[in-house]
């Protein structure tokens, strides 16, 4: 009889624990997002176009370096007589 006493009373203390817990970590994310600092509209444009920009630059610059290599071997293959 003591053991099932003992065996309620610890599964009411780990939901209690863990009730608390929850309340705890959910205050301080409440306090950290109150400290955050949010971009602004003006910011977001121009790291967005930036990110677009260079995108582009880049797929561009890669695209053009893949053309020229394969151009390169293909006339490789051709001068050595590769099938």
């Amino acid at each position: 009889m003591k053991t099932a006493r003992l065996e309620s009373t610890r599964n009411v203390s780990a939901v209690t624990g863990w009730v608390s817990r929850s309340r705890v970590f959910l205050a301080q994310v409440k306090n950290e997002m109150e400290r955050v600092t949010w971009p602004t509209r003006k910011e977001v444009y121009a790291t967005t176009l930036v990110v677009l920009l260079t995108s582009a630059f880049f797929g561009l610059y890669l695209s053009g370096l893949d053309l020229v290599l394969v151009r390169l071997a293909g006339f490789l293959f051709s001068t050595f007589g590769a099938q």
